[in-house]
């Protein structure tokens, strides 16, 4: 063994063999993406802390769903457990504690700073999905989609959306040569779903200040990777809306991020937990544009780590791309455990010393079979691994040492106060008040030049004189919450305007529109 494992340039520690064989995952194929695997109880959950503890000391950052409540501990120091302690020397480390730089996010913005993502970022194919919709139903809500493209109907919150399709539902008969038939009743089928969506807290997500995808990008005053960290123990009541939700964050990444290559460690590690929900009765369409996701989003440095009880909850389309892998125990009690077991065995590099499918079941707690892609992308040998303990706490942490965290964070203020600028509800309430008084000519035609561009140039032109002087300030920690309101404001208004120029909105792989 070496003297300082912890020190090897370019990889992570990931634990030891018996023999006292180190095992690392190598930064440079960080991105080739990896799986994270094994029954309840036998050690995901600090794995994943280990990893992530990991890329955050090379620099890259990290993504990652706090499922249970667990993973906030990232943010202080660790304890001196004896087990740790002990684990550490039996592998030959000195054990030390740590903190890392974290950054709390709740989509209901109970626990972190608010997510927030708007109706046309989400796109139709995964509001489809989202709203569980059959293939008419997500036919309708195409069409939606379109029209309000034409009108020049921004689509922020739920209320635009409702309003979109009271809309398209009214205007049916002149609609309806160029999109086809839209049946009130379908109409009426998917307001009633979006109002299931709205018990369940969604009207907190859609709207604005959208996300900006590069506030996942930050590294520290040390040159740490932050580790972004989503409370997802409500957000798991509802398993499609954290799945739906998930695979937004990915698509935003998708296609926001420039093509980088390979580069010598990943930007961003986006740790997937809870992973069979993002494949349970997923249509194909949808299967097929995760995997497109999946194999592309790797030349943008980006590596996505899914974490799951069994490998079978995976589509072997996608599983076949995750190159690093971490096995903890299964149980084969049942003939598909026993057949689960197998696929796993399966799908490493056999090791000649042991039997792979016999030490998935006798693997103990914190132990797993490791397999990782060296240098050169190539699978090693699989081999038998007790893992490392993290630096940090494992566990849970107070409301207090959460709140904090929240104290001190460089996005404090950016997003908390919500924005309700003129979009599609405020519109087309004006169009009808207009016509009830005798006052408007009734909705635009499809023709007519009432484009995003057109409507809001007003309000652009109004905030010209301000845009600049809120640009000049480079430091957003010296803005007021109001001059940050403001300018995020006008930036989603510019990114609006300018696909509406362009006359043709492109659908992203994932159905949001392409800015």
């Amino acid at each position: 063994m070496s003297d300082d494992p912890n020190a090897s340039p370019g990889k992570i520690l990931v634990g030891a063999s018996a023999d006292g064989v180190y095992s690392y995952l190598t930064l440079s194929v960080g991105n080739r993406h990896g799986l994270i695997a094994g029954a309840t109880g036998g050690g995901k959950t600090v794995t994943l802390q280990k990893l992530a503890e990991g890329f955050s000391n090379a620099g890259t950052a990290v993504f990652l769903a706090d499922v249970k409540g667990d993973l906030a501990g990232l943010s202080q120091a660790g304890e001196m457990r004896q087990a740790f302690v002990d684990r550490s020397l039996e592998i030959g480390l000195a054990y030390a504690v740590d903190r890392f730089p974290v950054v709390f996010w709740d989509v209901f913005g109970e626990q972190g700073h608010p997510v927030r993502a708007t109706i046309s970022e989400m796109g139709p194919l995964l509001l489809a999905r989202l709203l569980e919709l059959n293939d008419v139903q997500e036919g309708v809500l195409n069409v939606t989609f379109r029209v309000a493209d034409e009108q020049g109907l921004l689509l922020l919150d739920l209320k635009d959306l409702r309003a979109a399709l009271t809309y398209v539902a009214d205007n049916a008969g002149s609609l309806k040569t160029k999109y086809g038939n839209v049946a009130p009743a379908t109409v009426g089928a998917i307001q009633r779903q979006l109002l299931v969506l709205e018990t369940q807290g969604a009207e907190k997500f859609f709207g604005e200040p959208a996300l900006d995808i590069s506030d996942f990008l930050r590294v520290d005053r040390d040159g740490r990777g932050v580790i972004n960290i989503l409370a997802a123990d409500k957000l798991m009541r509802s398993p499609r809306l954290y799945a739906t939700f998930l695979l937004w964050l990915l698509s935003e990444l998708f296609e926001q991020l420039p093509e980088v290559g390979d580069l010598a460690q990943p930007k961003l590690v986006f740790f997937f937990d809870e992973a069979h929900l993002l494949f349970d009765d997923a249509p194909k369409a949808l299967l097929t544009a995760i995997e497109q996701v999946v194999r592309l989003i790797r030349s943008k440095g980006v590596g996505v780590y899914f974490v799951t009880q069994n490998p079978l909850d995976v589509p072997d389309s996608v599983l076949g791309q995750l190159g690093n892998r971490v096995q903890h125990a299964l149980r084969a009690f049942t003939p598909r455990d026993q057949k689960a077991v197998r696929a796993a065995a399966e799908t490493f590099r056999q090791n000649p010393a042991f039997d792979t499918a016999e030490a998935i079941m006798q693997l103990s707690v914190g132990e797993a079979l490791v397999s990782m892609l060296d240098a050169k992308g190539k699978p090693e040998i699989v081999d038998r691994v007790l893992i490392a303990p993290p630096a940090s706490r494992v566990g849970p942490i107070t409301a207090e040492e959460r709140a904090a965290v929240l104290a001190e964070s460089a996005l404090r203020g950016k997003y908390d106060t919500p924005i309700d600028r003129e979009s599609a509800f405020e519109i087309l309430q004006k169009r009808a008040e207009g016509h009830l008084s005798g006052a408007g000519a009734g909705p635009a035609r499809p023709e007519e030049p009432t484009t995003q561009a057109s409507a809001g140039g007003g309000l652009i032109g109004t905030l010209g004189g301000v845009v600049g002087g809120l640009f000049k300030r480079e430091n957003p920690k010296r803005m007021s919450t109001g001059e940050l309101a403001v300018r995020s404001a006008v930036q989603s208004a510019a990114r609006s305007i300018g696909t509406q120029i362009a006359k043709e909105v492109l659908r992203g792989v994932l159905g949001g529109i392409s800015r």
